[in-house]
């Protein structure tokens, strides 16, 4: 005969239903009983307990893009629910299935403004997928079930369940739970017709992939067909792990700093094929490779949420599909003349060639040479991880991804992001390198989380890249406001006494020649000792990008106002 359990009990029966492993948190008084309840199951569920609410939701964020599976993170009321808002939004842009339980105030006192009380379901409504209260003990599993599903579902993302703190403690007898499986959505087979006639009557066709919830095999399939139709592939925004940058067929990265001419292929193209990509402002250049509503391109879009065809573009063909079976299909078609366009597709690849060539330059730390050594040392399945900032241009310009799940960058542009990201990497894949890139102002975000990191002795490298100054701001500044320096400028501590006060090893170099045996070492530490390794990068700043200098920006917007005066 099934025994009474709490509501905490039930929560944590109702993720062991769901197959969770890992969950990420900031303990909290709300939600004490679901902590005791865990106490219970640490063989089941390995708990990490992290620094920052932000840092916690960020890592389920990036566990959810690593597993597919959502991201499991539990924080506290008010401040707590505010500090991982940030993990949620990103989980919301980056289309990634992730749950937050957020502790909430007791049901008896809600509605009075009670000690750090929010309305969660307003507060979180316009950037989650699915918000709700469990306020019945006896519903919890079915809560759960329904959030696992949802945040799986059509285009994935985060759900966000509240948890009274006095429904948690009240008990009520079990109920089974199954575990939650999202159904493959297949495309219309008329709709793939009409996409293969484009294709014959195309001389410049181009396809651009992105998205998430993509497995193995269904990337294998996305390759084979553009193989077979011997098709251009641009990987979207931060989207570069989703097809092997090393195969033949691959033209680059469409997004922040695109390659000139990958975009003005994209404008002279004349049939674009849309695989998984919203196409947001970070793929279309703010909204101008592609014309609204009606692109001068035929537009083939593929999306497996069908309320995301037509949102901002017209197309010719729309086809709501799961993106793993839209690509099984799509493998399976006959090949529409590829001849056509091969020297179109010739001439894209060679471009792209080039253009991760670095041009040396002067300064005593050139980051383009330094990223292509690193992609010579690097395993072909190292994850890199990244937040925002200028420095992220040379890894999206340089480096090149050949393995899924190999890339940990948010689309959503949020700061702070590489360090917890590299934290539920090196969790999730502990035999993989992973290597965290930050900006100082970037790595500082979330830096506190290295105390995590040599707690559970995990060996990430991170590569800090210090120039003093927040570039990205400083590079928008120049140019509409030059000279006019304001808020941008940085004081950073000792990045290798900070990194060894939480027991990492860390180096500092500022030449090209150091970086290679700098890396070499670091990595050889992290995986002998287990224990992050820190590598500062000490940049000059007039390097704000790979094709832009700081007095260049300024000059030529000086020039600009003078000439308009």
């Amino acid at each position: 005969m099934s025994k009474l359990k709490t509501g905490g009990q039930l929560l944590v029966d109702a993720l062991l239903a769901q197959d969770v492993d890992t969950a990420f948190c900031v303990p909290g008084e709300s939600y004490l009983d679901v902590l005791n309840a865990l106490y219970d199951q640490q063989q089941s569920v390995r708990v990490i307990s992290c620094r920052h609410e932000g840092a916690a939701a960020f890592m389920a964020e990036a566990y959810g893009k690593l597993t597919g599976r959502p991201g499991i993170c539990f924080v506290t009321r008010g401040p707590g629910a505010t500090n991982a808002s940030i993990g949620v939004h990103t989980a919301f842009q980056d289309s990634t299935p992730m749950v937050l339980f957020v502790g909430q105030v007791g049901r008896d006192m809600m509605e009075r403004e009670a000690f750090q009380e929010i309305d969660y379901r307003r507060m979180f409504g316009q950037f989650t997928k699915w918000v709700a209260q469990i306020d019945d003990v006896s519903r919890v599993g079915e809560y759960v079930s329904r959030a696992f599903s949802v945040a799986m579902s059509g285009r994935p993302g985060p759900v966000v369940l509240a948890l009274p703190e006095d429904m948690l403690t009240e008990s009520t007898f079990p109920r089974e739970i199954g575990r939650a499986e999202v159904p493959q959505s297949l495309p219309d087979p008329d709709a793939l017709e009409r996409m293969q006639q484009l294709l014959r009557e195309a001389k410049k066709p181009l396809m651009v992939l992105g998205g998430s919830g993509w497995d193995q095999e269904g990337l294998r399939n996305i390759a084979r067909f553009a193989v077979q139709q011997n098709l251009p592939v641009a990987a979207s925004f931060r989207r570069q792990d989703l097809f092997d940058n090393r195969h033949p067929n691959y033209v680059g990265e469409i997004g922040i700093g695109v390659n000139p001419a990958l975009a003005k292929m994209v404008g002279e193209s004349d049939l674009v094929i849309s695989v998984g990509s919203r196409l947001g402002e970070m793929v279309t250049s703010g909204y101008t490779l592609l014309d609204i509503p009606r692109p001068r391109q035929k537009l083939v879009h593929v999306m497996p949420a069908p309320e995301e065809l037509g949102r901002v573009y017209q197309t010719d063909v729309k086809i709501a599909a799961t993106l793993n079976a839209f690509a099984r299909s799509a493998a399976q078609l006959a090949p529409a003349g590829g001849d056509a366009w091969r020297e179109w597709h010739k001439d894209a690849r060679d471009n792209y060639l080039a253009y991760i060539e670095p041009v040396a330059r002067s300064t005593e730390f050139d980051a383009g040479l330094a990223f292509k050594q690193m992609r010579g040392m690097l395993s072909q399945d190292a994850i890199i991880t990244n937040g925002a900032g200028n420095y992220t241009a040379w890894a999206h310009r340089y480096h090149q991804f050949s393995q899924p799940r190999s890339q940990l960058a948010p689309t959503s542009g949020a700061m702070g992001y590489g360090v917890p990201a590299a934290i539920a990497a090196k969790l999730v894949f502990p035999q993989r390198q992973v290597i965290c890139l930050g900006g100082d102002g970037c790595f500082l975000m979330t830096s506190q989380e290295l105390a995590t990191a040599v707690r559970h002795r995990l060996g990430i490298v991170f590569l800090v890249f210090n120039n003093g100054m927040y570039a990205t701001i400083r590079m928008h500044q120049e140019k509409n406001y030059p000279g006019r320096v304001m808020a941008t400028d940085l004081n950073n501590p000792d990045f290798v006494a900070y990194a060894k006060a939480f027991g990492a090893d860390a180096v500092a170099i500022s030449r090209t020649e150091d970086f290679a045996p700098a890396l070499e070492k670091a990595l050889a530490t992290a995986g002998s000792t287990s224990l992050p390794y820190l590598i500062e990068l000490v940049l000059d700043q007039e390097m704000l990008t790979p094709r832009a200098t700081l007095s260049g920006l300024r000059k030529t917007a000086l020039a600009e106002r003078a000439e308009k005066a």
